[in-house]
């Protein structure tokens, strides 16, 4: 695998709008859109005993708030409140290109500080957060919600990783690290505990 970290332009770069004050939220729907997608997934987890005794329903809707979370912070928030964007490109001959792009510096559509925060705290208190579910879904023995937090962990995770990978600019090998990260083995055992879930 190859990586490559350019400046790229991202949608919205050739906007010719005047620059916005540095702490006020220019994109109010998008900082919106960023927060409540990983909160609403977290309530239902956190409420599920309140409101429901459909354990398979409440499974569907966390996994779908936070599938729309993942599509939404990876395509749309990154760039617009960060300028920053992550994806791999897969080449005819089969080989993965990881690519990590930063707006240019230069660029009239600059991002603010009041976004900024909103972005990378969100992007960083959440996946803590999954993490934190994971141990005590081990240590409380509710094995069902496993596969649950486990996906908040990955997907959140994946976007933390690749936001962060673009702010340092690809700076050391995601090759090296693919290798040695058991994410495919993990998900693997997520979708055996799926089976299993859906089975019983």
């Amino acid at each position: 695998m190859h990586q490559s970290s350019q400046h790229a332009p991202l949608f919205g770069d050739d906007d010719d709008r005047a620059l916005s004050k540095k702490s006020e939220v220019r994109h109010p729907v998008v900082s919106f859109l960023h927060l409540f997608f990983r909160t609403a997934a977290l309530l239902v987890y956190l409420l599920y005993d309140y409101y429901s005794s459909h354990f398979i329903a409440c499974m569907v809707t966390i996994i779908l708030l936070l599938s729309c979370d993942f599509w939404t912070v990876k395509n749309v928030s990154g760039r617009l409140m960060v300028g920053l964007r992550w994806w791999n490109q897969v080449h005819e001959d089969g080989t993965s290109h990881w690519l990590f792009e930063a707006r240019k510096p230069d660029s009239l559509n600059r991002t603010t500080s009041a976004e900024s925060k909103i972005f990378w705290l969100g992007l960083i208190v959440f996946p803590a957060l999954w993490v934190v579910f994971v141990f005590s879904v081990i240590l409380t023995f509710q094995i069902k919600w496993l596969a649950v937090v486990v996906m908040g962990v990955v997907l959140q995770g994946a976007n933390l990783y690749g936001y962060v990978r673009c702010k340092v600019r690809g700076k050391s090998s995601l090759s090296n690290v693919a290798k040695n990260y058991l994410g495919a083995q993990l998900l693997k055992q997520v979708c055996d505990v799926f089976a299993i879930l859906l089975s019983s």
